[in-house]
């Protein structure tokens, strides 16, 4: 259960409709299967015992007393099973029957959770709902905590408890997984048996999602399946676990087993704490809260072998659709944002510096659609090229190809011999390639924009984006600043996709072709001499991948990992594994990276990311784009003095 993960499981078990004994048998059987593979929370149907299907049959005591006699035979079988485990069953008190999920662990009987939703037909002729309070009621000679608000706390994982449900649950108006949630639960088990029909997967997908969502906790829900009576309907064991809001796993249909995958309730906590809106146990009357009872149980505390994936490139949708609309929607974003404050602030231009880089082509692109929005012609852009000691022909001739397809002036303005003067003036060395050097000729490059700005009465678009500014790759007043930043909220990452997204979509053939050229050259500020004329400072040689980068900083801001939690799950993201053993792959590429490789740069990733945020601090406004945004105003607020050494002693030893 390391770094918050646990391992659950879904279960519809095959079984036979008024068969405890058989059913007990199968279930048995299920629970070893569910602890070879490392499950600590199991769940089953709604009625597993018995099945859901058997109608009046609840009403016969013979059923309800095979019932008991088979779940005390699973207590027993089950004494060493280190998991929390819940089924369904009928169980009589004080002369009412009540569908009632047992949650047991280690053998042990913590309580009877009651259906609190009963449905039409079959339910109301044989079952009472369960109430709220918490009683306790005698079974088979033990009293036993019985009532709907019961939650199970882990002693030894503190942010997870475990809340019961059954059936028409979440198809309430006000279900109670969110009096739970509220409550403190961060895991919901769903007991559930409902007739396979048109439409209801889908149905029962999105209420998954929501509620998952909308709670900040897992649902793990476990359907009765085949071996149910067919009189009347079909059961799919349609069994389903989602976590804030993803659909983590999902069952075939018509297939019965066991479902299986991690959660991560030390994200959903994060999730919760991150929301200001999100409410507690003190939010709740106090009538609500005196009738919660805390069951406990404990874990044995082991490593979670993860199945369950990560996205190494978090910010872009996997799925081409989506991928589509995801563009479509950022570069309006980012328009409209521009469009706004170059009317707000009474200007009709826009001055932008084209280095024939991925950056400055985004920013270009987007100058270009808030034009087309005004109604202005895009000969209002001034696009300007910059040729210093490292420009290089591919990107100058990309930058002018670039200028002259959209339609924007186009200015150049050399800058060696500018910067060459300031060099004699403040006694550098043209032939010491230092900071100096570099910085130079990024501030040169802003004085002009920010100069020809105010000489034709236009606004200066800066280019610079997410990722560079959480890394600080960027020359203090010089690229890092403008009048408006268009790019800010965009990772480097994502900005590929939105270039190529227009490269496919603009219809102009000369365009698209120096666009996918744009994307094939290497990122680079070009402020070192070209090497045989091809480009000699590569920016990801010296700060990392940036696809690296990015998953670090998704992680991190987005999800609260840990670092040694994001680097448990680049490992696996990435594929570390491949690296090491047999059949190691000898170099990296194709979006694999060793486990020292991924260590090497998120330690420079941490190291930068805390001692660059006084650039951070002082942001030219820019429109937020996704759920990370480094804004000091709001989004990050984060003193630039922080330290990160709590964050880098973490990764020591790893």
């Amino acid at each position: 259960m390391q770094y918050g993960f646990i391992k659950v499981a879904a279960v519809t078990p095959e079984l036979r409709v008024a068969d405890p004994a058989y059913n007990a048998t199968a279930i048995v059987g299920a629970i070893r299967t569910c602890r070879e593979s490392g499950a600590k929370l199991i769940v089953f149907p709604e009625l597993a015992l018995t099945g859901f299907s058997c109608g009046d049959l609840f009403l016969q005591p013979r059923l309800l007393q095979e019932a008991g006699r088979q779940l005390i035979r699973i207590c027993e079988s089950c004494a060493d099973a280190d998991a929390l485990i819940a089924i369904g069953l009928p169980v009589e008190v004080r002369g009412k029957l009540y569908d009632v999920a047992a949650v047991l662990h280690r053998g042990e009987l913590l309580a009877f959770v009651p259906k609190r939703v009963i449905g039409p037909e079959v339910d109301q002729r044989s079952f009472v709902p369960g109430v709220g309070s918490v009683d306790l009621v005698e079974w088979e000679g033990r009293r036993v905590p019985f009532g709907t608000d019961i939650l199970f706390s882990c002693e030894g994982m503190p942010h997870l408890t475990v809340a019961v449900g059954i059936g028409h649950e979440l198809r309430t108006i006000e279900p109670l997984l969110a009096k739970h949630a509220a409550a403190g639960a961060t895991v919901f088990c769903h007991l559930d048996a409902e007739c396979a029909g048109v439409g209801n997967r889908e149905y029962r997908r999105r209420l998954m999602r929501t509620y998952s969502a909308t709670c900040s906790c897992a649902l793990i829900r476990a359907a009765a399946g085949n071996g149910e009576s067919t009189t009347d309907g079909v059961f799919d064991g349609h069994d389903l676990i989602a976590e804030n809001g993803i659909l983590l796993a999902e069952a075939e249909p018509f297939k019965d087993g066991v479902l299986l995958t991690e959660i991560d309730v030390d994200l959903l906590t994060y999730e919760r704490s991150r929301n200001p809106h999100y409410p507690s146990l003190l939010d709740l009357q106090n009538e609500d809260r005196s009738r919660y009872v805390e069951a406990h149980f404990a874990l044995d505390q082991a490593d979670t072998a993860l199945t369950r994936t990560f996205d190494p490139h978090p910010f872009a949708p996997e799925e081409e659709s989506e991928r589509t609309l995801r563009c479509e929607e950022i570069l309006n974003i980012q328009a409209f944002g521009l469009k706004k404050r170059l009317a707000h602030t009474h200007c009709e231009k826009a001055v932008l510096g084209i280095s024939g880089g991925l950056d400055s082509t985004l920013a270009l692109l987007v100058a270009a659609r808030a034009m087309d929005l005004l109604g202005l012609p895009r000969g209002n852009i001034m696009a300007v090229t910059m040729p210093g000691f490292g420009t290089t022909d591919r990107t100058y001739e990309n930058a002018c190809t670039l200028i002259r397809c959209i339609g924007a002036t186009f200015r150049e303005i050399p800058i060696r011999d500018a910067v060459q003067v300031h060099f004699r003036d403040i006694g550098q060395d043209e032939g010491l390639h230092d900071a100096t050097y570099e910085n130079a000729q990024a501030r040169e490059r802003t004085q002009i924009l920010m100069d020809l700005g105010n000489q034709i009465g236009g606004l200066v678009v800066g280019t610079g984006d997410l990722s560079e500014l959480a890394l600080g790759w960027a020359t203090y007043n010089g690229d890092h600043m403008s009048m408006y930043g268009v790019n800010g909220g965009v990772p480097k990452t994502l900005l590929r996709h939105l270039v190529s997204y227009y490269a496919d979509t603009c219809g102009d053939k000369e365009l698209s072709s120096a666009l996918k050229d744009v994307l094939d050259t290497p990122v680079s500020p070009e402020l070192l001499p070209p090497e045989d004329g091809k480009i000699a400072q590569k920016t990801e040689e010296l700060v990392g991948p940036y696809e690296l980068h990015d998953f670090f900083l998704y992680y991190m801001l987005r999800r609260g990992f840990s670092p040694a939690k994001v680097y448990h799950i680049a490992r696996q993201a990435f594929h570390a594994d491949l690296f090491s053993g047999e059949n190691a792959v000898k170099e990296e590429g194709d979006g694999s990276y060793s486990a020292g490789t991924i260590l090497t740069w998120l330690k420079v990733f941490y190291r930068r990311f805390f001692s660059q945020q006084f650039k951070r601090s002082c942001l030219p406004d820019g429109p937020k784009i996704g759920s990370v945004s480094l804004s000091p105003r709001g989004a990050l607020r984060m003193p630039s003095d922080a330290c990160a050494q709590a964050w880098l002693t973490e990764l020591e030893g790893l």
